[in-house]
């Protein structure tokens, strides 16, 4: 995993959206998924590089894998205002030794309703031709 051991970029202003994106994020590294999920709106749109995914259940079905297969997670940057955050970080998985990722949330009422999610898939597919 690259060093990330330097000072985390975050925005200087208080921020719900943040806050609950942090709270989300914690969680789900903390290998959380329900307290990730408190975090999730019912209804959340979730655009992901395999597609869209709609609603909280198919949220968790999407998460939880890579979620057990988490080994570590370093958060490089985050920002946010009222309705918006955006948290960059970098994974470490059992396949994978650095897999980094971006979310760009929407949050309503402390709740996340829509997740642009941004990751490479390419390292994890070439770990997969590798296992084969």
């Amino acid at each position: 995993m690259p060093d990330t051991s330097g000072p985390v970029a975050t925005s200087d202003t208080a921020s719900p959206a943040l806050s609950t994106a942090l709270a989300y994020h914690r969680a789900w590294t903390g290998h959380d998924i329900d307290r990730a999920m408190s975090f999730i709106a019912d209804d959340i749109v979730c655009d992901a590089p395999a597609g869209r995914l709609e609603g909280a259940d198919a949220y968790r079905r999407f998460m939880a894998p890579f979620v057990k297969i988490l080994t570590g997670s370093a958060l490089i940057a985050a920002f946010g205002d009222q309705r918006t955050a955006v948290i960059v970080y970098d994974t470490e998985t059992v396949p994978v030794k650095s897999a980094p990722a971006a979310e760009c949330v929407t949050v309503v009422e402390g709740k996340i309703t829509y997740s642009r999610f941004i990751f490479d898939r390419a390292p994890f597919d070439a770990a997969r031709r590798t296992a084969d």
